[in-house]
């Protein structure tokens, strides 16, 4: 398709606004506030269903027209959407069969939001005429300037087991094998447990079973359920375009820790905008980190494309077991941390914090405690700060480092039955790339089957499940040159899920030149020592060299002497093999020995420890991002024709003061 532009100038900064949450008298105080905070884009209607389609087919655009309007006339631009996230009651008292079902059967209720079943006929047809009706509305209005569909797909229904799905899910198969019920049985095994099936209407959802089920049904499962909802998001973004030609659509992804859902691979094509919605664990001690992930992995998913964050909060949110505010600083810090990694646009959940409801007690732009507030003087300072980046917009990222991550693998692993339930597909990606975040290394995330040309090393640190194609395009990158790192447990299944026979690690046994014959993984809290100094954990190996040589070994347990790391020249390039989870410190080691001899540099050399370095590509220059995470402060050497964004001071000495827990972004000439 071909992707329409976004058309706010500068960096987009704003928030979810509600307005029908509050009496008309607070709208003129919030149009207000906004410009005083620079907000310049909000999305609208996003749970406004039932206020905008009181009963089936009548419409009240009343208060919409009102709130854009005002909004057009402070100079703020609405990303509207459809409010198709939450369908009001007397949708469900007419259509209760559109109301999903669990895994153990059990009908749920409407009452909150997202209460739908993915494959209800009666609610495709309610939510595309809903989509219409605002399409032909607002098509020519000037406030819209993007379309934001439905919002945060999956995040509450991402499976439905009743039998609409069941239908659904069986028409989904047919169109997968081909019609070929032989093929269907091949690829899931049903051999096994006499699973066969002989009519496709014995086929059912992986509902609550007596025992283990089939790891290639519930797989396919996982995909069909990801295409039911992102057939919906489709066809609202087609009623749309049809409205609206020339106005782009978004929808706003969840790449966080908490949401795996959806294949976002498949997802990202299908949009204009790629957006995304990202929250802080409260338990997690180096949440930058994880801002950092999620940023490398949005850009990717757009293509390397400046991406929008759509929703994130300034202070506690309300959906975990203890929700922390955010200590000084770090509102800004985490923003900037989104603008660095690619962000041309800054948003979070709400404008003006709910006095009722559900997230009554998550945070918001304008806090309960109103402006007289450390948030709101925090949000009136970034509001400055994103203006000063205006020219930041557009620029891009440059990585010479790619990390291989797919949705399929990752729901694979994950699967009852594997050899070691302590194995966590994102724990593994973060153990790999948190390394690299703190030398500075630029990363991109990549599919298995990409285009590797354009780097000098990419790691698979879990790649469980791997087709043919992917295999053969990795092997392929380290023949030609590359240098290639894998993980333990990779390349083990098919896309089936079928096991590759003949040895581990299956699929990279002759890129990797080694070939084990059993596995032996690691209780939780074993440690096997390794003799070049650390230990390993999580996993190890009976690891046989079949052209590698051996880089570390273990020192003791069972497996001792047997390696555990190891090289492998291939073609004109390199593949290593990690058999297990090094120690950070150790792990950290190993990988800057690996790119360091893939010839990876960080973005910006000299850069002190605990200090973020990230960079963005400009036509004429390029943006480095400094973000200090010590509290410290520090001096950072940067190009003597520099200038400091933030402040608008010139650099003739060559270097820049990060402030204490604080951020400096550099704009260097090219070539300087």
């Amino acid at each position: 398709m071909t992707r329409r532009v976004l058309d706010v100038p500068g960096i987009a900064y704003g928030g979810d606004y509600n307005p029908e949450q509050w009496p008309q008298e607070v709208w003129a105080e919030d149009m207000r506030l906004m410009t005083e905070a620079g907000v310049n884009m909000v999305s609208v209607n996003i749970f406004s269903w039932a206020l905008l389609e009181p009963a089936e087919g009548e419409y009240d655009f009343s208060r919409l027209d009102r709130v854009l309007d005002m909004l057009y006339a402070h100079g703020i631009a609405a990303d509207l959407a459809t409010p198709t996230a939450a369908p009001p009651a007397w949708f469900f008292r007419a259509h209760p069969e559109a109301l999903p079902v669990d895994r153990d059967g059990r009908g749920l209720s409407y009452g909150s939001r997202q209460t739908f079943c993915p494959s209800s006929p009666a609610y495709r047809e309610a939510a595309l005429r809903v989509a219409r009706a605002l399409g032909e509305r607002y098509a020519g209005h000037p406030a819209v300037v993007m379309w934001h569909v439905h919002n945060e797909y999956g995040c509450h229904n991402a499976e439905c087991f009743c039998d609409t799905s069941a239908a659904a899910f069986r028409s989904w198969l047919r169109d997968r094998y081909g019609d070929d019920l032989a093929a269907l049985n091949h690829a899931w095994g049903t051999a096994f447990w006499s699973q066969w099936y002989y009519d496709w209407d014995e086929i059912l959802p992986p509902r609550a079973t007596g025992a283990v089920p089939n790891p290639a049904h519930r797989l396919d499962w996982r995909r069909f359920s990801s295409d039911e909802l992102l057939s919906l998001c489709k066809a609202e973004r087609e009623v749309l375009e049809q409205a609206a030609p020339s106005v782009p659509a978004t929808t706003n992804f969840m790449v966080m820790h908490n949401f795996d859902a959806l294949d976002y691979w498949r997802w990202a094509p299908e949009l204009d905008v790629v957006s995304n919605d990202h929250y802080l664990r409260s338990t997690d001690p180096e949440s930058e980190i994880d801002i950092a992930l999620s940023g490398d992995l949005v850009r990717s998913l757009a293509g390397g494309r400046p991406w929008l964050l759509m929703e994130h909060s300034t202070g506690a949110v309300n959906w975990q077991q203890v929700n922390r505010a955010k200590t000084p600083g770090e509102l800004r810090r985490n923003a900037l941390a989104h603008v660095a990694r690619g962000a041309d646009g800054i948003a979070y959940f709400q404008w003006r914090a709910a006095k009722a409801g559900a997230e009554q007690w998550h945070s918001a732009m304008l806090p309960h405690a109103g402006t007289d507030s450390v948030i709101w003087r925090d949000v009136v300072q970034l509001g400055s700060d994103l203006r000063s980046l205006a020219e930041v917009r557009g620029s891009t990222g440059t990585a010479e480092t790619a990390i291989v991550w797919d949705w399929d693998a990752k729901w694979a692993v994950e699967l009852p039955s594997q050899p070691s339930e302590s194995v966590r597909y994102l724990e593994l990606i973060r153990s790999w790339y948190e390394p690299l975040w703190r030398a500075g290394v630029a990363v991109d995330f990549v599919r298995p089957d990409a285009d590797l040309s354009a780097y000098r090393l990419v790691l698979a640190p879990s790649l469980y499940l791997v087709d043919d194609a992917g295999a053969v395009n990795l092997a392929s990158f380290a023949e030609r040159g590359g240098t290639l790192a894998v993980g333990f447990h990779s390349g083990a299944v098919d896309e089936n899920c079928h096991v590759r026979l003949g040895g581990y690690p299956g699929a990279f046994r002759d890129v990797l030149g080694v070939r084990s014959d059993e596995l032996f993984p690691l209780l939780p809290g074993e440690r096997a020592g390794l003799d070049t100094g650390g230990t390993g954990s999580l996993w190890s190996e009976r690891v046989r060299l079949a052209g590698a040589r051996a880089v570390s070994s273990y020192a003791d347990g069972p497996l001792k002497g047997v390696p555990a790391v190891t090289r492998h020249d291939y073609g004109t390039g390199t593949a290593w093999y990690l058999a297990t989870l090094p120690d950070p410190d150790t792990l950290g080691a190993l990988l800057a020995r690996v790119r360091e001899e893939a010839g990876v540099r960080p973005v910006l050399e000299g850069v002190p420890s605990g200090v973020e370095a990230v960079r963005r590509r400009g036509p004429a220059a390029d943006f480095v991002f400094l973000v200090d995470h010590t509290g410290q402060g520090a001096e950072v050497a940067v190009s003597a024709e520099a200038v400091e964004l933030l402040t608008g001071t010139p650099l003739p000495g060559g270097s820049v003061s990060v402030p204490p827990g604080g951020v400096a972004v550099v704009r260097e000439p090219r070539g300087a």
